[in-house]
């Protein structure tokens, strides 16, 4: 059994990185979202004691949606399964650009974890402003081969945590007049890919969820979408050993002429914590400099 954990599992290991208050209620007009004051230039997200909560945050893309959002303002929760040491590494960059870092070990499959890392968030904030959902894992085998065991760990982890953690996180955005949640996916829940069946199947339910929960959250003024990616080459990659096949049909084949970089899925996921997109709401961003589109 192949197993990876804590970091979007498709995005680092096929594309990418595997896996790693307000008391007011009332709703507000949309060109005044009380959760992004921007300062400097227009368009750029300058937040000022704003928190942020990204899951799998210890490396590859968590890592760098947490480091960039510490640059545009943000006080961050890392959160981890394994890497310790990664988190706090993670968590000294963050301090070094003057923002508060919160490392919260807990594995995002099992709901106690998710309502003791979001008490120790209330607890150390007091809110919640952006979620970032970004971890997940997978089992690695042709569906025939499947076991119960590995379907539920990676349907846990991957879209179990997000409905359990958005409903926390719902809880704490209310607080302070709302907020964004934005997930990651992978190009595996919308075509078939080899011996990813788990995964592929666990990222379409996380974006079905997206959808409902874009719907459900909608009254308190928290905006809900997800972003799927190409090809990434990540450290997670070296555990397929089809990888230079995979990463050079990427290079070959995507019509952008590169592969996508982890900036680009963090570009992304910024622009969905803009006001300006706050008419997006439930849907799957593709970022694959238009990979999918030759299948």
């Amino acid at each position: 059994m192949l197993v990876f954990s804590e970091v979007p599992f498709f995005i680092r290991a096929l594309f990418g990185d595997l896996l790693s208050y307000i008391p007011e209620k009332a709703k507000m007009k949309q060109n005044h979202n009380p959760v992004f004051s921007r300062i400097g230039q227009e368009g750029n997200l300058h937040m000022t004691q704003k928190v942020a909560l990204i899951t799998g945050s210890s490396r590859g893309i968590g890592k760098a949606a947490a480091i960039r959002l510490a640059k545009e303002g943000f006080d961050i929760v890392i959160n981890y399964a394994r890497s310790k040491s990664a988190a706090l590494e993670t968590a000294e960059q963050i301090e070094a650009l003057g923002r508060k870092a919160l490392v919260v070990k807990a594995n995002v499959g099992d709901v106690s974890k998710i309502k003791s890392m979001f008490e120790q968030i209330e607890a150390e904030f007091g809110r919640l402003d952006v979620f970032v959902n970004n971890a997940a894992s997978g089992v690695l085998r042709p569906a025939m081969e499947l076991e119960e065991s590995h379907w539920d760990w990676t349907m846990n982890i991957n879209s179990k945590a997000l409905l359990f953690c958005a409903q926390e996180a719902a809880k704490l955005m209310e607080r302070n007049g709302g907020g964004k949640i934005v997930s990651i996916s992978s190009l595996g829940s919308i075509r078939y890919l080899e011996n990813y069946t788990t995964v592929g199947v666990s990222k379409a339910a996380l974006e079905a969820l997206t959808r409902y929960l874009a719907v459900e959250l909608a009254r308190k003024n928290i905006v809900v979408n997800a972003v799927s990616g190409g090809a990434v080459d990540t450290e997670a990659l070296t555990h397929f050993p089809n990888r230079e096949e995979l990463l050079a049909e990427a290079r070959e084949k995507t019509p952008a002429g590169r592969m996508v970089e982890i900036d680009d899925m963090i570009n992304a996921v910024m622009f969905l914590l803009k006001d300006e997109s706050s008419m997006i709401r439930g849907q799957t961003i593709i970022v694959d400099g238009g990979i999918s589109l030759l299948v």
